[in-house]
């Protein structure tokens, strides 16, 4: 069987290499398919062994404080990485619970999170997406040859790639598989994450954050790790040998498999 990519990016120095060995590492211990992980990254010093490194592409990105991600269109370059099969992308932000096989089975469309807080709005949330190898490819070809108009018109790159596509050309993983830690888990809102112990939705393989980081170095401000046994665990190392498979499957907790939005949405 060949193995699926899970790819991550890594630019600038508001991450560490800390948080690329983490997501690895639960990535390690949440996957039964034999698999490839590869950092996109300038800085590899202190990437542990079994991270494949790619070079960070060259990429013009929109001069706004507000978004930093448009560099992920990059992955559509197909001259970019020499991947074949299914590729997840995966934000460094995220948090992995449950196994996540189902992602890369789940649709031959891109499928990508549907953003929390803009329901029904056709907008996407690009913590966590997937797609085939070398397709896509006119995201990218169209962000380059029309670079003002598509910045005129999306305020993100999440934006631009599911209204660029259309309804229809891609899917919303389902509800329960991806949560937001800010929205799902913090019992009360943010203020009162100070007081109450954040828990860990009963259905997501995934969590993300819009927060300040705080994956290997738990912020008081956020309250992620501070008191959360469950993600404390989840992000602990692996003795796992790199690409073997695991046992188990997704819900195998009774969970989903990621919770995001634990760090600023910025550098990967």
């Amino acid at each position: 069987m060949e193995p699926v990519n899970i790819v991550c990016m890594k630019w600038g120095t508001l991450y560490g290499p800390e948080y690329v060995n983490i997501l690895y590492n639960m990535v390690k211990r949440n996957i039964t398919l034999p698999f490839r992980f590869i950092c996109m990254t300038e800085r590899p010093e202190g990437i542990q062994s079994g991270v494949e490194i790619a070079p960070l592409p060259a990429f013009e990105r929109p001069n706004s404080q507000y978004c930093t991600a448009w560099r992920k269109l990059a992955l559509f370059d197909k001259q970019v990485l020499d991947l074949k099969g299914k590729i997840l992308f995966v934000d460094l932000d995220v948090v992995i619970v449950d196994n996540i096989d189902c992602f890369f089975t789940f649709s031959d469309k891109l499928a990508i999170i549907e953003n929390w807080s803009q329901k029904g709005r056709m907008i996407g949330q690009s913590s966590v997406f997937c797609f085939e190898a070398g397709t896509c490819t006119h995201l990218l070809e169209k962000y380059n040859s029309q670079y003002d108009e598509v910045v005129k018109h999306n305020e993100t790159e999440q934006m631009y790639i599911t209204r660029e596509l259309g309804k229809g050309n891609f899917d919303y993983f389902p509800e329960d598989w991806c949560k937001s830690f800010k929205m799902h888990c913090m019992p009360g809102g943010f203020l009162n994450s100070f007081i109450l112990r954040p828990s860990s939705p009963k259905m997501s393989a995934l969590l993300s954050s819009t927060a300040t980081p705080t994956l290997p170095t738990p912020s008081p401000a956020s309250g992620a790790n501070r008191s959360n046994p469950g993600l404390r665990k989840s992000t602990r190392p692996s003795n796992r040998p790199s690409g073997s498979p695991t046992t188990g499957a997704k819900g195998s907790r009774g969970r989903s498999p990621i919770i995001g939005n634990l760090l600023p949405h910025s550098a990967g």
